[in-house]
């Protein structure tokens, strides 16, 4: 009787010991399954440079909250041996007076490479400018002269020419203190043969995505349209409208000529019967 006693109070303390270990793990499980979530699904949006607005507030106290940082030099034309040097941005946990020390270098531990593709590379992070370095001739310069945000810098390879194409902001549209993805974006196209950049983009819309046309370097565009003018752009329930960039005459035409986009949408709502 002692003995079936004893086994049932072994079997209980064994029964819940299991159970707490079930429990600990479980609740491991989930840390690590959110901490795996936010590592890659992190969306950098939020680390934008700050508004206009807010650039006039810290001014007038002579502060700042963000510095510049550099990322790790980027080999892209192997022939001429010419590099981009990404420009990232930081924001500090406190303000700092401008007349400060700028410390603002870091390492390119928080970069990362995509895997190369036959004509292409890509890299991202969250950048405010670029910087063009060729070491043989001594010379950089930086891609922009303005304030601007971008997450991905890609460079596009063909027979004599490399083209490097970043989506970036350039205006906080969507009036939350700081320029990011939120806002609408334009694309921006560098010729390293030509060295000039392009901007295109269409004012009040949002370059949403862009393909190019097979064999060529012009491109297809995809086009947000801000429905409910808010100053960004919603993927979900706003629509889109392609357009092909020429890369020759720097033109933006019509994929979908207007008659055919008038049927769709009648079509679609039911006045054409």
């Amino acid at each position: 009787m002692k003995i079936e006693k004893y086994n049932q109070k072994l079997l209980a303390v064994l029964g819940t010991v299991a159970v707490l270990f079930l429990m600990v793990g479980l609740i491991a499980f989930i840390i690590l399954s959110i901490q795996d979530y936010n590592r890659f699904n992190h969306d950098d949006i939020e680390t934008g440079i700050l508004s206009e607005e807010k650039i006039e507030a810290l001014q007038k106290e002579n502060k700042r909250e963000q510095v510049i940082s550099y990322e790790t030099p980027k080999l892209i034309d192997t022939l001429n041996s010419i590099y981009i040097i990404p420009v990232s941005h930081k924001t500090l946990n406190e303000k700092e007076d401008i007349s400060g020390l700028l410390n603002a270098y870091s390492g390119a531990e928080e970069f990362y490479e995509k895997p190369d593709k036959r004509y292409s590379r890509g890299f991202y992070g969250a950048f405010n400018n670029v910087i063009i370095y060729n070491p043989k001739a001594g010379t950089n310069k930086k891609l922009f002269d303005k304030r601007i945000n971008f997450n991905d810098i890609y460079t596009e390879y063909f027979d004599s020419e490399i083209l490097l194409l970043i989506m970036a902001s350039e205006k906080d549209t969507y009036k939350d203190g700081v320029i990011n993805l939120n806002d609408f974006k334009s694309i921006y196209i560098y010729s390293f043969s030509q060295d000039k950049i392009e901007k295109v983009g269409i004012e009040g819309m949002d370059v949403h995505d862009y393909k190019f046309v097979n064999n060529s370097k012009d491109l297809i565009i995809e086009f947000g349209i801000d429905k409910n003018n808010d100053g960004q752009y919603e993927k979900y329930n706003e629509p889109t409208l392609l357009k092909k960039y020429d890369f020759l005459s720097g033109q933006l035409t019509d994929i979908v000529d207007l008659k055919i986009n008038s049927e769709l949408q009648k079509m679609l709502e039911g006045t054409k019967k």
